[in-house]
């Protein structure tokens, strides 16, 4: 296997479920960072080795993780394009994040692969697509390309993005694409926070051994996966891996129920002046908004194997974990762009079957009242353009217009936003704003 992106998630997550394949001794993970050496120049003394500190609320539990037996720095080209080569490989994973995904027409990668696939190349599509034509003219077989991040069908957006990438390259470029790479569709999810030097000395304490580069993680770990592996792969369903034949069902579970109770949590909790996840889930008021959210939200919910009571029954455990500092402040940010595909669809699919979605729009409510200086600090630099101050009834209309410009000309949406956010605005002190209607 081959990884791009040697970061916290991946070594709690794709290496973990590595690790605990039964077949992992047959594989072996050759990973690469995305940008930063730091990682690498952390683990290369340690042979890759490295200590996972899973935080339950009740304890800590440390595992030595080996599944990645080599590291490499983002500018080793040659390794790269000798792994690409290689007839072993069988995979590649990648967490880069979602804009690494963007490809720009007018990179320099773009020219300098038409010269020579084999050129030192910056972007991961660039770099991508480079292996795949050194893969091709090697003749050894297809692999998996298998992307981890949180992006709406990550596997179809990659194979997109380098198709778009080979056709300007060249038609060598579009081959090697097409002769070389499958593209698998993933889902997952595991909380992994910034390791201290307390997790050092944890990883020191339960190992014997020193570890620079410790990683925390929590209990709950969820991966789903659907496509094609022409070369094999490890058996991660037995590790706790789901393996589908679509996996939206699952990802808008995820969106609706997990990310959207965050963005609700962290508009109404930091307003009733909570700092984590967990404490404002300790909140009587924030967590029946909770669970009148996930009511409305579930119902919207279908496919097979989704067992939406479970995964709502994990959630809260996951939530509740006083061990898993999960800042409020983190998740409101940006909430401009984050509500439009977490809260939205719920909003719209309630509207259009004539009901009225009192949840939905109490979020938009906390996210008003945050707009206008309530709760964490606004960090939304699309949101902060728009004038948040004056009465509701003409700032609500103003702010959900950057949310969706007919959501704001919605009257029936609007004025029960404005009583949501009066009534949040009355119950949790003084109005941030003169001349709101509170």
């Amino acid at each position: 296997m081959l990884h791009l992106g040697l970061g916290n998630f991946f070594r709690a997550h794709q290496a973990w479920y590595t690790q605990h394949a039964p077949d992992a001794a047959h594989w072996g993970i050759a990973a690469f960072t995305g940008r930063r050496p730091d990682v690498a120049d952390a683990l290369r003394p340690q042979d890759g080795l490295y200590a996972l500190i899973t935080r339950g609320p009740d304890g800590d539990a440390v595992e030595v993780v080996g599944s990645v037996v080599d590291v490499h720095s983002a500018s080793a080209s040659e390794a790269w394009l000798r792994y690409m080569c290689s007839p072993q490989l069988a995979v590649i994973t990648m967490t880069v994040t979602e804009t690494a995904y963007r490809h720009d027409p007018h990179h320099p990668d773009v020219a300098a692969l038409r010269h020579d696939p084999a050129a030192l190349v910056r972007s991961v599509p660039a770099r991508l697509l480079g292996g795949l034509i050194a893969r091709d003219r090697a003749g050894t077989g297809p692999i998996a390309v298998v992307p981890c991040d949180n992006l709406p069908a990550n596997g179809d957006r990659v194979s997109q993005v380098l198709r778009e990438l080979a056709a300007q390259v060249g038609p060598e470029a579009e081959r090697a694409v097409d002769r070389t790479a499958t593209f698998v569709n993933t889902v997952v999810d595991r909380i992994t926070p910034r390791a201290d030097d307390a997790d050092i000395r944890t990883a020191r304490s339960a190992t014997g051994l020193t570890d620079t580069a410790p990683v925390v993680t929590e209990p709950f770990t969820e991966w789903v996966i659907a496509g094609e592996f022409p070369a094999g792969r490890p058996r991660w369903e037995a590790a706790g891996a789901v393996f589908t034949d679509d996996v939206s069902p699952f990802a808008q579970r995820k969106l609706r129920l997990l990310n959207g109770g965050h963005s609700l949590l962290a508009y109404l909790g930091s307003i009733r002046g909570h700092r984590t996840v967990a404490q404002a889930l300790e909140d009587p008021v924030c967590r029946a908004w909770l669970q009148r959210w996930w009511v409305e939200a579930a119902a919207q919910l279908t496919g097979p194997g989704l067992g939406l009571s479970g995964y709502q029954a994990a959630l809260l455990g996951r939530f509740a974990n006083p061990r898993i500092q999960h800042r409020l402040d983190q998740i409101a940010a940006d909430g401009s762009q984050k509500l439009p595909v977490r809260i939205l669809p719920v909003l719209q699919a309630e509207n259009a079957t004539g009901s009225h979605s009192s949840a939905a729009t109490q979020v938009l409510a906390a996210w008003v009242c945050h707009l206008r200086g309530r709760g964490a600090p606004v960090n939304d630099p699309h949101a902060r353009a728009t004038d948040a101050g004056g009465p509701l009834t003409a700032a609500v209309p103003r702010l959900l217009r950057i949310l969706d410009p007919n959501l704001g000309m919605d009257l029936d949406v609007v004025a029960q936003v404005v009583r949501q956010a009066e009534a949040i605005e009355r119950e949790n002190g003084e109005p941030a704003f003169e001349g709101s209607l509170s």
